[in-house]
This record gives C-alpha cells, sequence and structure tokens, in this order.
C-alpha cells in the first residue's frame, strides 16, 4: 500500500509528521524486541551449524581411523600392485603373507538375438504389455515390454529399475544389426543370468563369453575360492583387492609356476604419529568451534562482547562429555591413557598437544599400547563415538533438535514481523483519515467564517452609506 500524506494548510499543522512519530513510537517497542530476538536466533542457529559441522568432521575422522586401523600403527603393503591392493580394517595385525591368484571371479553376461533394424527396433508389435524376465541366484526381476516399445527403451527400463540390484543393460551394434547385452556386478559361480518372460526377447538368447566362475588363489599355499574378487575376511583386518592373476615366468605354461606377491602389514611409528596428530588435530578443531561460539572478549575499551552460545548449558554438555572420554583409561597394556604417551590437554583451551618427547619414548617401549587405547569396543575411538552420538544424531540428536527450534522461532518472528507491518500500516491509514477529517473540518469553519464576516461588513457599509 502506498504512502497517505496528508497536511495541514488550514491549520497550519504538519499532520504528516504526527503521523508518523504516533505510528513510530506504537511500533518501536514491538521492533525493537523482534530484531533483538531474529539477531540473537539468527547468531545461534550459525553458530550451532558451525559445530554440528566441526562434530560431523570430527565423528568422520574417528570412522576412518577405525576402518584403515593406521591408529594401531600398521601399513599394508603389496610386493605387486598389478595383482592385488590391500587396506587395513579393524582386527589387522603384523604379518606377512603369500598369494597367487590363479583365476578372478566373473560375472554373467547374456545377450539377446541381433536385431537387423537396430537400437530402433520395436521389440512389442501387439496391442498388449509383455514381460521380459531375468532371472539370476533365485531372484526373479519382471520388466514390462509396452506396445511398440523398442530394443533401447527396454534397455533403458532395465537400467532404471534393477541397477541397485547389480544388473545393467546396454545395446552392442555392428554391421548384422543390434543386440540387448545384460550384464550383473555380481560375480561367481551360480551367478547365471537368464532371460525368460512372454516378450519374446528371450527367444535366440547365448551368453556372452564364459559362465561365471570363482576366484581362485591360495595365502601361504592354502587353496581357497570366493565369488568376490574382494576378500574382507581371507586375512583378519586386512581387505584385498584380487586385481589380476599372478603372472607366469617367461617361457612358462604351467600354472603351478605362477608367481607369488607378498602382503605384508608392518607396524610403522610415524604412521602411528601420523594418525594420532590427525586425531590430536581433528579433535582441536572441534574444541576451537565451541571455544570461538562460546567465548567472552574483552574490548579496548575494557566493556566485554559474548558470543551467540556464550554460557549455553548444550556446549557445556558437549565439552564434558568429550573430555571425560580423554581422561578415562583404556586397554591391556602398561599405558592406558593419552597421558602417558605425551598427548596433553590445555585446562584452558581444552585443547591437545603432543609432546614429541615423550611419545617418541613411549612408542619405543610400548609400540602396541596405543592401538590398545584407541581401538575395540571399550576404546577411545568407540567411546567417543558414543559420548557424542545424542548430540549428532541426524534429525533427532541434541544440535539438529536446536536447529529446527531455532529456525521454527525465526519463522514465528518473520511471522510477528508481518502482522506488525500491516498493524502499523492499518493504524497509519487510520490517523491519516482523521487528520484528513479534522482539517477538513477546520477548513469548512474558516469559509463559514468569511462568509459571516463578508456579510456583516456588507451591512456594515449600507448602514454607513445611508
Amino acid at each position: 500500500m502506498g504512502d497517505i500524506t496528508v497536511s495541514g494548510p488550514v491549520t497550519g499543522i504538519n499532520t504528516e509528521s504526527i503521523v508518523t512519530a504516533l505510528v513510530n513510537a506504537e511500533q518501536a517497542p514491538k521492533q525493537s524486541q523482534i530484531n533483538k530476538q531474529t539477531q540473537t536466533s539468527t547468531a545461534q542457529l550459525s553458530s550451532i551449524g558451525k559445530i554440528q559441522a566441526a562434530l560431523d568432521a570430527f565423528r568422520g575422522a574417528m570412522d576412518n581411523m577405525t576402518k584403515d586401523a593406521s591408529i594401531g600403527g600398521l601399513t599394508a603393503t603389496t610386493s605387486d600392485a598389478n595383482v592385488s591392493t590391500v587396506t587395513l580394517g579393524a582386527g589387522a595385525s603384523a604379518g606377512s603373507y603369500s598369494l597367487i591368484v590363479s583365476q578372478l571371479a566373473t560375472a554373467s553376461k547374456v545377450a539377446t538375438q541381433t536385431y537387423a533394424a537396430g537400437a530402433k527396433t520395436v521389440v512389442n508389435t501387439g496391442t498388449t504389455a509383455t514381460t521380459l524376465e531375468i532371472s539370476q541366484s533365485g531372484q526373479s526381476y519382471g520388466v514390462s515390454v509396452p506396445p511398440g516399445a523398442t530394443l533401447q527403451q527396454v534397455r533403458d527400463s532395465i537400467n532404471a529399475q534393477y541397477s541397485s540390484a547389480g544388473l545393467s543393460a546396454n545395446i552392442l551394434t555392428d554391421a548384422t544389426g543390434s543386440r540387448l547385452v545384460v550384464t550383473s556386478s555380481n560375480t561367481g559361480a551360480g551367478t547365471d543370468i537368464k532371460l525368460g518372460g512372454n516378450s519374446g526377447l528371450d527367444t535366440g538368447s547365448s551368453v556372452v563369453g564364459s559362465p561365471p566362475q570363482n576366484a581362485k588363489y591360495t595365502i601361504d599355499g592354502t587353496a581357497q575360492e570366493s565369488k568376490s574378487n574382494t576378500l574382507s575376511d581371507a586375512i583378519s583386518g586386512v581387505s584385498i583387492k584380487l586385481v589380476a592373476v599372478s603372472p607366469l615366468p617367461t617361457g612358462s605354461k604351467d600354472e603351478k609356476d605362477r608367481i607369488a606377491s607378498t602382503i605384508t602389514v608392518t607396524r610403522s611409528t610415524d604412521t602411528l604419529k601420523s594418525s594420532v596428530k590427525g586425531f590430536v588435530d581433528t579433535y582441536n578443531a572441534l574444541m576451537t568451534a565451541i571455544n570461538t561460539e562460546t567465548a567472552v572478549t574483552t574490548n579496548a575499551d575494557g566493556s566485554t562482547t559474548s558470543a551467540a552460545l556464550t554460557g549455553d548449558s548444550t556446549m557445556r554438555g558437549l565439552q564434558t562429555a568429550v573430555r571425560a572420554q580423554l581422561n578415562a583409561l583404556a586397554g591391556t597394556g602398561t599405558l592406558k591413557s593419552l597421558a602417558q604417551f605425551g598427548v596433553n590437554t590445555d585446562q584452558t583451551t581444552g585443547k591437545l598437544s603432543i609432546d614429541d618427547k615423550v611419545f617418541s619414548a613411549a612408542i619405543a617401549t610400548n609400540p602396541t599400547d596405543i592401538g590398545g587405547i584407541f581401538n575395540g569396543d571399550n576404546g577411545l575411538l568407540a567411546r567417543m563415538k558414543s559420548a557424542t552420538d545424542s548430540y549428532a544424531v541426524t534429525n533427532t540428536g541434541v544440535l539438529a533438535t536446536r536447529s529446527s527450534t531455532l529456525s521454527a522461532n525465526l519463522k514465528d518472528l518473520q511471522n510477528q514481523q508481518d502482522t506488525l507491518t500491516a498493524r502499523m500500516a492499518a493504524l497509519k491509514t487510520s490517523l491519516t483519515a482523521k487528520y484528513t477529517t479534522m482539517n477538513n473540518l477546520v477548513a469548512q469553519l474558516t469559509s463559514q467564517r468569511s462568509s459571516v464576516m463578508t456579510t456583516l461588513n456588507a451591512l456594515n457599509k449600507t448602514s454607513s452609506d445611508s
């Protein structure tokens, strides 16, 4: 609504200024309240978001440490990365293992007959939908083939519906035409794909290449098989991905002559220190975020400025939860605390630092104890995750709930602002109308006065002339 203004030329009163002053006076208390609450809620929402991000990063780092076992100071290598790659996990221990791969696990692949008209061949020329049935490992996947559907459309339908089941389809085209090829990411013997149904696409279908087969390999001379090329439990705590069969010596064709590669899991002081430093860095990042959002800053004039979450009980609870786990003892070795490894806590900031001299000495004499402190169901990593679960859970965690509440507050404040703005506009309209009426009345009275004076003056003149 456009502003309505009124002035009082008759009365000489600036009624527009009066209306503005009255509206501002009425609006000021509520507007101040809305502005203050909006500023506070916005700042707190931003701060909670920063804490959530730092906590998520900290928990993610702990997950990675748990998975790769680097916190135990272990490193895994292979002598031939062309044959296999290795990744450490929980439960790994130092050791050396001989690996020979004689066969990789393969997947099933089936092709339809060749369609001379190409990928746009209509494969359902009827008036009702038919079905292509794809079966594998006891599971059946139905693909509807509507009237007029082309080979291309059947391919797209398979990929859209069953990619999550490991199935995929493509079209191969050569001089003779096109054919639909269905394959699977599932490998190993017994994962053969078969086509059926009443679509006719199974007619003339054939297996592409060899039937699916298991991976075959030996570890330390023991022959083993796997449906997958990823061996997650062949060696405790070590995941092995088979990439290729082991090579044969030049000139040899005898399978027994395949050259073994060596997988080695060793303990590395450098890896261990790097891992502990990684934990310290991510922990300190979390403490820095909390300290920043709860700080009280002293200004040059001696006054203080509070951060958005200064004195916040949720932040105190989070700090207390993680600090308590740092001080708890863990493991079965001689050294059971981070402090014994030279990892110290600043009592003011809560941040950690590493005393290199103490750390190096502790690692030299008790290298396995650090793993006992961090790893296992009762280790520091697991306890830290558990202690922060209630704060970090998506949607229902303490921080997520706090963010939702603040967002709701901001929405309510915006509604209050809209209501106040509308009410002040109505008040301005009402006051403007009242002052306009007053001006009109004064103008009318002034006009009447002028008329009366004119009449009286005329009468006086007549009397004086006579």
